[in-house]
């Protein structure tokens, strides 16, 4: 069963921040969460009350502490262009051998984006997150692991005829590409998404690998919605969310009998309280057999697709 803990890292502002925590002590608990056989960690980019330190950049720093693990990076469309967010997630997943994804969160436009794309004719998330998502995995794929060939001898670093411009042009975002970098050990990044965002899942689950959701809505909801984008459950991992760790066997029997296929587990209180909560998960885990995130999600290799 994959394990997730949530972590808000930054400083509280206000007395109404719940379970914020500082780099020290998210390294503190990185620590004990890698002790204990966690798959990874999820890094949210925002908490009322509080000032949050980009993820990507937390990600980074305890990326290269715990080489073990995997992380995913909460992201907002607001504020984040795709061919930026795209390099940035693919610069970690390289660093991590593979062990990273991003949660893609629904939100506005980027000043980046919006200077060079018309004024779009709705306004609505789930339409330009469905677009967004459609991007990233496009840019993720545009420079293959196989065009590059390091040729000393011909001076010869990739062979840019495998090498995909994305030359989109959609009603939110305007993005020639390619990216620089080749792509990822894992075929792409982990992408997930949030249930209770408002995504159109139907149309989304055609690309995302991971749907973060309530235990209640989880099995129907996604199921239904994997059958509308042509994919199996299977094809899926659903994580459930969860504040409370107080009977770690009850958590495992719970999600067998919901099925759903791990948790996110984001206790709140200080970081002492987190600790307590992780230090209850140790029974829960088995042996990290290696692989990248997405083995140790147990999601198939996916899909090609074109933005």
């Amino acid at each position: 069963m994959s394990i997730l803990l949530e972590l808000t890292v930054g400083e509280r502002v206000s007395d109404t921040a719940a379970s914020v925590v500082s780099l020290t002590e998210a390294d503190h608990l990185t620590h004990v969460a890698h002790e204990v056989g966690v798959t990874g960690i999820r890094l949210v980019d925002s908490a009322p009350g509080a000032v949050v330190v980009d993820p990507s950049i937390t990600a980074a720093y305890l990326a290269g502490r715990y080489p073990g693990l995997g992380f995913l990076v909460d992201a907002p469309t607001t504020h984040n262009s795709p061919y930026n967010l795209a390099r940035r997630i693919l610069s970690l997943d390289r660093s991590t051998d593979g062990r990273a994804g991003v949660v893609l969160r629904t939100g506005r436009g980027d000043e980046v984006s919006d200077a060079v794309t018309p004024r779009p004719p709705t306004d609505d998330p789930a339409r330009r997150h469905r677009e967004y998502a459609q991007l990233l995995a496009a840019l993720w794929e545009s420079f293959p692991r196989d065009a590059l060939r390091g040729d000393q001898e011909r001076a010869v670093v990739a062979d840019d005829a495998l090498i995909r411009p994305v030359h989109h042009q959609g009603s939110f975002y305007r993005v020639a590409g390619p990216l620089d970098g080749p792509s990822s050990v894992q075929g792409r990044p982990v992408l997930a998404v949030v249930a209770a965002d408002p995504v159109d899942l139907g149309n989304v689950l055609a690309i995302a690998d991971v749907v973060i959701t309530d235990l209640d809505t989880a099995p129907a909801a996604v199921s239904a919605a994997a059958d509308v984008a042509g994919r199996t459950r299977t094809d899926i991992a659903v994580l459930a969310r969860t504040v409370t760790v107080d009977d770690p066997q009850e958590l495992s029997a719970r999600a067998s009998r919901a099925g759903v296929d791990g948790w996110v587990v984001a206790p709140t209180g200080d970081a002492r309280t987190v600790h307590a909560a992780i230090r209850r998960l140790e029974d829960l885990q088995s042996p990290d057999s290696g692989g990248t995130l997405r083995s140790l999600l147990g999601l198939p290799q996916p899909a090609t697709v074109t933005a």
